[in-house]
Formats: structure tokens, C-alpha cells, sequence
């Protein structure tokens, strides 16, 4: 089906595009994200992508988008995406490496840690413009006073704790983020991961870019355990709306920070 807006003869359609000179993010040489979107290439349809470069133990913040699912494939290093399942309520974790995917249906929490030097990841868009909503945003923008009382929080520490939150994350940690301060370290954090194809019990709405208008049962067995818009946003996480066999084990993560050097933004992060 031809996109409706697009007229393919003018002299201005385009069928390609350079990914490389779309810069979305850049934290350093070795941490950045490129952007392709219907705004770069103006005949897409439902499908955008992001080109993301990490470097071990960083990671692309916890997020999510409104408007697509995200499949993540790995081109080399390796990296680990997590997410919520809101149906079941359980943090799960998914390593990839090489020619594998993992999958974040829309409208889902997530994030991805790279544990590799010289990571190479593609998250694929069924949207030809991603939305997304930051976890940096979400607790910058939140009033602490609402936090804390929310939560039966102490205010002074929420704010303290939140105070060098000033702008879009994107990639983590941030600069000036001092190990000692934060404890526990990458390779600790998710002790009883499986790799790929491995037995578990053996060793172990900001948019990306200005949108045009709006146009927008069995469960299966994961092999290990188990980003911004999806279809209809599930019911609340909560409560969860039907059970089903879990993609793998969960398990919590212990934090963990790393020196990094000086940050740059590139374009507008507001949009892809």
C-alpha cells in the first residue's frame, strides 16, 4: 500500500538515505545513537529504526514508546534487554548476541546494557516515527513533593537523589557519575541470566522527530528470560489482566556506574 501524503513523483521523494550523518544522541565516541525516520527518508511508511553504538556497561535508559514496538537485533557485541511484562508483573531479562532479537511490544518499560565493548545494536520501528517517553524525564519532570508524599518518601533526600537529573539521559550513566557512589557492579547484576540456547539451571510523549499528522495464545517458551508505542496499552501493571508461562527467569538488578567521558548532544533529542 503507497503512503497516502507521498507523491512519488515528485522530484523530491527519497528511496535513500546515509544513517551515519542522522545523528540522534552522542554521549562520546563509542556511545551514540543515529536515527532513521520518515523525516530522513520521506517514502517509509510504518517502520523507523535507530543505529546504536555502546561500549560494556552502558545503557540506553529505561523507556518506553507510546506509539510502536521495538525489535531489537544485534549486529555484533552483545547486550541485554529488560523489560516489565505488565501481565505478569515480572522484570525480565533477554541477552542477545549476534543474529539474535528480542522483541518489546509497545507501550512496554524497557532499557538495554550493553556488555560488550564495541556493541552494536538496530532497534526496528513498526512506526515511521518513534515516540518515546525517558525515564530521565519522568523523574526530572515528577515534583519530588509528589514523590515523596506518594510514596512516604523523605523529601530532602528524593530531591538530592534526583538533583543531578538536569537533562535527557539517552545513554547512561551520565558524566560525573563517580563509581563509588552508586554500588555493585554489571558483570553482578543479573547473576542467574542463561545465555541463548543454555539450560537456566546450568552456569549462567517526546517523539524523535517532528511527526506529520498522526497516520499511523499460547504464549510461546523464550529462550532466556523474559520499547515507544505499542498497539492498545495493556491493563494496569498491577493487576495482571491473564496469566501465562513467564519468557524466562526474573530477577532484580543491583545498580552499578561508570566514569565516562564528556557528554554531547546532538540536534534536538526531543524527537528522533
Amino acid at each position: 500500500m503507497l503512503t497516502s501524503y507521498m507523491d512519488y513523483t515528485s522530484p523530491g521523494t527519497q528511496f535513500t538515505a546515509d544513517v551515519n550523518k542522522s545523528p540522534l544522541f552522542k554521549k562520546d565516541d563509542r556511545n551514540f545513537i543515529n536515527v532513521l525516520s520518515v523525516q530522513q527518508l520521506n517514502t517509509l511508511e510504518n517502520t523507523s529504526l535507530l543505529d546504536i553504538f555502546l561500549s560494556k556497561s552502558n545503557v540506553v535508559e529505561p523507556h518506553y514508546h507510546q506509539n510502536a514496538a521495538e525489535l531489537v537485533y544485534c549486529i555484533c557485541g552483545s547486550a541485554v534487554v529488560s523489560l516489565i511484562n505488565p501481565f505478569t508483573n515480572e522484570l525480565l531479562h533477554f541477552p542477545i548476541t549476534p543474529g539474535q532479537v528480542a522483541n518489546v511490544p509497545q507501550g512496554w518499560w524497557h532499557y538495554e546494557v550493553a556488555t560488550m565493548d564495541d556493541t552494536h545494536l538496530l532497534a526496528i520501528f513498526d512506526a515511521p516515527i518513534p515516540e518515546v517517553i525517558l525515564g530521565s524525564d519522568i523523574l526530572k519532570l515528577t515534583p519530588t513533593n509528589v514523590l515523596a508524599h506518594t510514596y512516604c518518601l523523605d523529601e530532602a533526600k528524593v530531591k538530592d537523589a534526583l538533583a543531578p537529573i538536569q537533562k535527557k539521559t539517552f545513554i547512561g550513566p551520565p558524566v560525573g557519575c563517580v563509581k563509588g557512589a552508586v554500588k555493585g557492579k554489571m558483570e553482578n547484576a543479573m547473576p542467574n541470566l542463561h545465555p541463548h540456547g543454555q539450560s537456566p539451571y546450568g552456569a549462567i510523549p517526546q517523539q524523535y522527530g517532528q511527526s506529520p499528522q498522526p497516520q499511523w495464545n499460547a504464549p510461546q517458551q523464550g529462550w532466556a528470560q523474559t520499547p515507544q508505542p505499542y498497539a492498545q496499552a495493556p491493563q494496569p501493571y498491577g493487576q495482571p489482566v491473564y496469566t501465562h508461562q513467564v519468557y524466562g527467569q526474573s530477577n532484580r538488578q543491583q545498580p552499578y556506574a561508570q566514569q565516562q567521558p564528556n557528554v554531547q548532544y546532538v540536534g534536538a533529542p526531543e524527537s528522533f
